[in-house]
Formats: structure tokens, C-alpha cells, sequence
């Protein structure tokens, strides 16, 4: 069966450039979620792309959220091995975005939260939009908040976009932040005021780029970044917090990035968050969450 496509409008820019825009979209649903449905048409429209972009920006259509996070009752329902190769297939998918031959943004109009957050950081830069006649919106990981853990490179891709002490702690204590005081701390690369110029300032950003150089890991991840600083920003982030199961799960895939590189930080994630669901502070937390959502 030919895998539906998501929608891409290509677009020439001032340049000659064709810049992409491919927009998350499930029909009748109030938000995006990751679930195995979008990514395998993340997957198959990431692959119709034409080989000579000169720029491409990831949006979203839901209204409420830019992506709202991963389906956990899902996630929940996978055995071990199920759950493993789940979350291998999403990282292959993202990776994708990552390997792209030209600059990447996405383009982040409200909700950004776990594994949405984590697919809009595998682009080059994030563009957000900072209404101040609107409420903040949430943008972060979430995951320990339910005793678990990122598993699609959250712990090593945050704190490459804002201070890395202060990203280990909030994604250890699974704390998001409000949009403006994302934008304070620097996560946006450039933001807008208005929802009409959000596209249009992803096009541009992108088309202001250099073309980069692509090695495997996203342009952004702690892997690039000045191994002591990150060792003493982890360990300053170590002293401030409790030391609990997903905490230090958090702190030990931060580490492997740091000392291995993307590759193995992504696979110490997985094996974290197969572990931690099964343990009783997650399945309290996990069905507490459940059950307020009823």
C-alpha cells in the first residue's frame, strides 16, 4: 500500500533556492501526537523530496500545539522489544530531517513538548512564534515529570540550545517552560510576533544559511560542544538534584553523549525509558496521568 503522503508546498525564494514546507497534519484530531501512523509518513514524505532543496522548514496544522509529544498509551501497550524497535524506527525517521543536504528550521507556533520538541530540534534552527497578545505556551520535556525519560535525543539535544546546566535540570525534573521564557533563555533562533510571519520567517532563515555539513548527528547536540564546559555543567546540574531513577538517567545519557557521542547517547535513552516504564514511581505516575486526562 502507497504510504499517504504529508503535505510539502515547494516554493522558489529571491535566490533561485526551492525551499519546502512540510506541515504535520492528522486529520480530525485536535493536536499532532507522535504516533507510528505519522512517522511512517513523515518517513515517506521525507523521502519524495527533491534532492536540490535549498532550504526546508517543518510546521504543523493543529491550531492547539506544534506537536503535543508521543502517544504514551502506545508506548505503554509495546512489550520490550516492540517498544525498542518503535523507538529506533522514530529516531531513523528523525535523523532524516537531520541528514538533509541544506538548512532545516522548524517552525514553532504553540505546544512543543517531549518527542515534538525533539523532532523540531533535529532541524538547524528553531523559529517561534512570541505573541504578547497571547498566553505562553508550553515548550519542553516532559518525560521524568512521569518518572521516565526523552528517548529520541532530548537529554543531548536541549542543552546544545540553551544553558546546558540549567537543560539537564529542567529535562531531569521534567519542567517545560513557557514560550517567552524559552525565548529568554535563547532556544529560538528567531522569532516573530504574528502567526502570518512565522512560514515566512522560516523561509527566510533557511534561505540565509550556509549549506552545512552533515556528519550524522543533528547540527545542534552537546556532541559539538566544549567537552569540559559540558562536564561541569552536568555536574553542577548533579549537586541540585535529587538523585532518583529518571534523574540520573537523565545525567547518565547526558554523559555517554559527552564522553561517546549521538549514537550511543540515543541508545542509552532507549534503554533508560524500556527500563523506567516499568518501575513503580513511572506506572503511579503514568496511570495518575491517565486517569486525569479521563
Amino acid at each position: 500500500m502507497v504510504q499517504d503522503l504529508l503535505p510539502v508546498e515547494l516554493s522558489t525564494n529571491a535566490d533561485g533556492a526551492t525551499i519546502a514546507v512540510l506541515t504535520l497534519d492528522q486529520p480530525g484530531r485536535p493536536v499532532v501526537v507522535i504516533d507510528e501512523s505519522l512517522l511512517q509518513r513523515l518517513d515517506a514524505t521525507l523521502d519524495s523530496l527533491p534532492d536540490d532543496l535549498g532550504g526546508f522548514v517543518l510546521a504543523s496544522s493543529a491550531p492547539r500545539a506544534f506537536v503535543a509529544g508521543a502517544d504514551l498509551k502506545a508506548i505503554m501497550a509495546m512489550d520490550d522489544a516492540g517498544l525498542h524497535e518503535y523507538l529506533e524506527f522514530g529516531a531513523r525517521v528523525f535523523q532524516k530531517i537531520a541528514d538533509l543536504k541544506c538548512p532545516t528550521a522548524a517552525a514553532i507556533h504553540s505546544v512543543a513538548l517531549g518527542g515534538g520538541l525533539e523532532l523540531a530540534m533535529h532541524c538547524d534552527g528553531l523559529i517561534g512564534l512570541i505573541d504578547p497578545e497571547a498566553k505562553p505556551f508550553l515548550i519542553g520535556l516532559p518525560e521524568a515529570g512521569l518518572k521516565i525519560c526523552p528517548g529520541w535525543g532530548g537529554t543531548n539535544l536541549l542543552p546544545a540550545r540553551i544553558d546546558a546546566k540549567d537543560a539537564i535540570v529542567m529535562t531531569a525534573n521534567g519542567r517545560a517552560m513557557k514560550s517567552d521564557q524559552a525565548d529568554e533563555l535563547g532556544l529560538f533562533d528567531v522569532t516573530v510576533s504574528d502567526a502570518v510571519e512565522l512560514i515566512p520567517a522560516a523561509r527566510a532563515w533557511v534561505g540565509s544559511q550556509e549549506q552545512p555539513t552533515r556528519d550524522g548527528a543533528p547540527m545542534r547536540c552537546i556532541g559539538r560542544d566544549d567537552p569540559n564546559e559540558l562536564k561541569a555543567a552536568l555536574n553542577d546540574a548533579r549537586n541540585e538534584l535529587e538523585s532518583q531513577p529518571h534523574t540520573d538517567a537523565v545525567c547518565d545519557a547526558v554523559e555517554v553523549g559527552i564522553g561517546s557521542g549521538w549514537k550511543d547517547a540515543l541508545q542509552r535513552e532507549r534503554d533508560h525509558l524500556v527500563r523506567l516504564r516499568h518501575t513503580e514511581p513511572a506506572q503511579e505516575a503514568i496511570n495518575a496521568f491517565f486517569n486525569k486526562g479521563k
